[in-house]
């Protein structure tokens, strides 16, 4: 019996100015059905503890798949959270796995970090509504 390779996956890193946050593999096939995980580590400072996955199909734009942070729970936002898993248990790596691989799900993934923009501030709320008890 011949397993038919069906999905290719491309993950690229990108950084402005240097190769601060990389994934891999760079190429990855599997076949329909099983799942496929890419892998995203950077070499920022460990206040950079928050990941965020993108897909870009073929002639579409960039969609973000979730954001995960060390401290809260995976938002997959429109995603589906059984289509796709996360894990980020430390500031410097992270992984996505696509579940069930099928054609459909061909495309360039993307990660990247950045760093809790209200580290250390009072007074100001993010993804929330604001609420201040005087």
């Amino acid at each position: 019996m011949m397993r038919n390779i069906i999905l290719l996956i491309l993950s690229v890193h990108w950084s402005q100015g240097t190769s601060d946050v990389s994934q891999s593999p760079d190429v990855l096939m599997a076949v329909k059905g099983s799942s496929a995980q890419m892998n995203c580590t950077h070499k920022k400072e460990f206040t950079f503890n928050q990941m965020y996955w993108y897909r870009q199909r073929q002639g579409q734009t960039m969609t973000l798949i979730v954001f995960t942070s060390t401290s809260s729970k995976p938002d997959y936002g429109d995603s589906d959270p059984n289509k796709f898993e996360v894990h980020k248990s430390v500031a410097e790596n992270g992984s996505l796995t696509v579940k069930n691989a099928q054609p459909d799900d061909s495309a360039i993934y993307f990660c990247s970090v950045s760093k809790h923009s209200e580290s250390n501030t009072e007074g100001r709320c993010t993804k929330t509504a604001c609420t201040h008890i005087i």
